[in-house]
């Protein structure tokens, strides 16, 4: 099972994320933070959006509102983005 193991917020709502598989990718939450549902609308702030964490491998906020590594892991690597090597954004 994949887990999210460190974060890092980047600019524009991109967040660094790294896997228990070695593998990396920075992803953008852009559609999230747009998306203005009840569970994301505080990702807006960007105070707020900083404040993700790990929780039993997944990325969360304070709020509740979390995504699965397997989901971010899949989208990250559909897209292209997904990296094994070692150097990092």
């Amino acid at each position: 099972m994949i887990k999210v193991v460190a974060i890092e917020p980047k600019a524009d709502a991109k967040l660094l994320l790294r896997f228990s598989d070695g593998a990396w990718g920075v992803y953008d939450f852009s559609h999230y933070v747009n998306a203005g549902t009840q569970m994301t609308e505080p990702l807006r702030n960007p105070q707020f959006f900083a404040r993700c964490f790990i929780e039993a491998g997944a990325l969360a906020w304070p709020n509740g509102f979390d995504l699965s590594a397997d989901s971010l892991y899949r989208r990250l690597h559909d897209s292209g983005d997904l990296r094994r090597d070692a150097a990092a954004a």
